[in-house]
C-alpha cells in the first residue's frame, strides 16, 4: 500500500504545546481514524486512550456526525449571527439548556474552550456592572488550574509555564491553592477523602481583598490538563456555599468533564453542585468541528436583558459563533450520545476502569494513581534532575506499542472514547503495564 511520506519541510508548522525540535527528529503522524483507533502514517492501528484531546467521546468517524456535517456544508456553509440567525442554532441552544441543571438555560456559543472561558469571565463582570455593582472586578482562579490559552484564561489559570512568558496578564486576579495532596490522598479511588477544607482558602482571599470586590471564581470540577486532580469529597459543595455567602459567581470550567466524561451530562450533575455558569467545548461536537458554549443561569441572562444600557445587551461575540457546520456536528453528537446511551455506558464502565487503573499499583516508578468516571492518571516518580523525561519516554514507548496516551510532565492522563469495550480496557492497561515495567 502507498503510505504518506514523512514531512520533508518541518519548518513551517509551529506545533502547539509540542517540543518542535524533538518532534521533527521522531515524528508521530496520524492519517485516519475510526472508532477507538487512529491509523499512523506507517499503517499501524493506534488505540486512542485520550479521546483525541479529551473530546472524541463518541469515537472517531461516527456516522451520524459525518452525515450531518456533509449535509450541512452542501446546504448552508456559513451565516452570521450578528443580527441574523439560523434555526438550528436556536434548536441546539434549547437542547443544551435541557441537558444541564435546571436554571442554567441560556447558551452563548464560542469556538473553543479558551473562548468559552474568556466569554464566561466577561459575562460575570458584565452581570455585576449591569446590576450597579461595578466594584466587583476581581477574578479568582486556582493554582494548577487550566482554563485555555486566552489572556483571560491564563490569568485565572494556575499552570506556571502557561503564564511565565506573557507579561503581567489581567489585573485583579488571585488564586486559591490547588487540591492535590498526595501525602494524605495517594492511590485514592474516586474523589479523595481529605481536603474539603481547602475551599476555605477562598475565605482568606475574600477577606484579603474585600469580598465586595470579587466578581467570580472559576475552577475545573476535575482539573484535567494539569494531571487529573480530583476534588476532595465535599470541596465543591463548600466552595458553592462560600460563593453564596459573599455574592460571588461560581464558574465551572467543564470543557473536559461535560458531555459524558464522568457518566453524566456534566460534572455539575455528577457532584450535585450547581454553578452560575458552565464553560464547555470538546465533547460538544465530538471534536469534529471546533465549537464551545457557555451555559448561563437564568438570572444572569434576565439581568442583562432588564438592565441593558444600550439596544445590544452584551457587546461580545465571534464571527463563527454558532457556525452552521459546528451546530450540525453538535446536534448530531448529542443525538449519538442519546442513541448509544453513552453517558450511562461510561457510568457502567467506571468500576472496571477504576479497577484497571489501580491494577498498576506497585509497578516501577508509580507514585500515585487516580480515577474518576472514565478518567485515569498514573503519576510517575520524576527522574532525578530531569522532571518530565520519564513521562515523555512513556508516551513515545506507548506510540511504538500502538497506544496513544497524554502526558503532563511525569503524569500519564487517560480518557478514552466512551465507546471503549471491557476487552479494550484490559488491552490498554496490559500494554501500559508492560511499558511501565520497561521504563527506566
Amino acid at each position: 500500500m502507498d503510505r504518506p511520506a514523512l514531512p520533508n519541510d518541518p519548518g513551517s508548522f509551529w506545533m502547539p504545546f509540542t517540543a518542535n525540535r524533538a518532534f521533527h527528529q521522531d515524528p508521530r503522524l496520524i492519517t485516519a481514524a475510526d472508532g477507538m483507533y487512529y491509523t499512523s502514517h506507517d499503517g499501524r492501528q493506534i488505540m486512542d486512550a485520550t479521546a483525541g484531546l479529551w473530546c472524541v467521546n463518541a469515537g472517531h468517524n461516527d456516522p451520524l456526525i459525518v452525515e450531518a456535517v456533509q449535509k450541512q456544508i452542501s446546504t448552508l456553509d456559513y451565516a452570521p449571527h450578528f443580527n441574523f440567525g439560523t434555526p438550528q442554532a436556536f434548536e441546539l441552544a434549547s437542547k443544551l439548556a435541557d441537558l444541564f441543571p435546571a436554571g442554567l438555560n441560556h447558551v452563548f456559543f464560542t469556538n473553543s474552550g479558551s473562548e468559552s472561558v474568556d466569554t464566561a469571565l466577561k459575562i460575570a463582570l458584565h452581570y455585576h456592572r449591569m446590576r450597579g455593582d461595578a466594584a466587583r472586578t476581581r477574578l479568582i482562579g486556582r493554582e494548577r488550574g487550566y482554563h485555555g490559552v486566552g489572556f483571560g484564561g491564563i490569568s485565572v489559570g494556575g499552570i506556571v509555564k502557561n503564564r511565565a512568558q506573557f507579561g503581567t496578564l489581567l489585573n485583579g486576579v488571585d488564586h486559591m491553592r490547588h487540591t492535590h495532596d498526595p501525602a494524605r490522598n495517594a492511590f485514592s479511588r474516586g474523589c479523595p477523602e481529605h481536603g474539603a477544607e481547602l475551599a476555605d482558602d477562598l475565605i482568606r482571599i475574600a477577606e484579603l481583598h474585600d469580598p465586595s470586590t470579587i466578581a467570580a471564581v472559576i475552577v475545573e470540577p476535575m482539573a484535567g490538563s494539569t494531571g487529573v486532580l480530583l476534588p476532595p469529597v465535599g470541596y465543591l459543595q463548600r466552595l458553592r456555599e462560600i460563593c453564596d455567602r459573599y455574592g460571588i459567581l461560581l464558574i465551572f470550567d467543564e470543557v473536559i468533564t461535560a458531555y459524558g466524561r464522568l457518566g453524566r451530562a456534566s460534572a455539575a450533575e455528577y457532584f450535585g453542585v450547581k454553578p452560575d455558569l458552565i464553560t464547555t467545548a470538546k465533547g460538544l461536537t465530538n471534536g469534529s468541528v471546533p465549537m464551545g458554549a457557555v451555559i448561563v443561569d437564568e438570572r444572569i441572562y434576565t439581568s442583562a436583558m432588564e438592565n441593558a444600557d444600550a439596544p445590544i445587551e452584551l457587546f461580545h461575540g465571534y464571527t463563527y459563533s454558532a457556525h452552521p457546520l459546528a451546530v450540525a456536528a453538535a446536534l448530531a453528537s448529542l443525538e449519538s450520545y442519546r442513541r448509544n446511551d453513552l453517558f450511562a455506558r461510561a457510568d457502567a464502565l467506571a468500576p472496571l476502569w477504576e479497577q484497571a487503573v489501580h491494577s498498576l499499583k506497585g509497578l516501577p516508578h508509580v507514585a500515585d494513581l487516580r480515577n474518576l468516571g472514565l478518567v485515569g492518571a498514573v503519576e510517575l516518580q520524576p527522574r532525578p534532575g530531569a522532571p518530565g523525561a520519564r513521562g515523555t519516554e512513556a508516551m513515545k514507548m506507548a506510540w511504538a506499542e500502538g497506544l496513544m496516551i497524554r502526558v503532563t510532565g511525569d503524569i500519564i492522563a487517560l480518557s478514552p472514547p466512551l465507546i471503549i469495550t471491557e476487552d479494550e480496557i484490559q488491552q490498554l492497561f496490559g500494554k501500559l503495564a508492560g511499558i511501565l515495567r520497561r521504563l527506566d
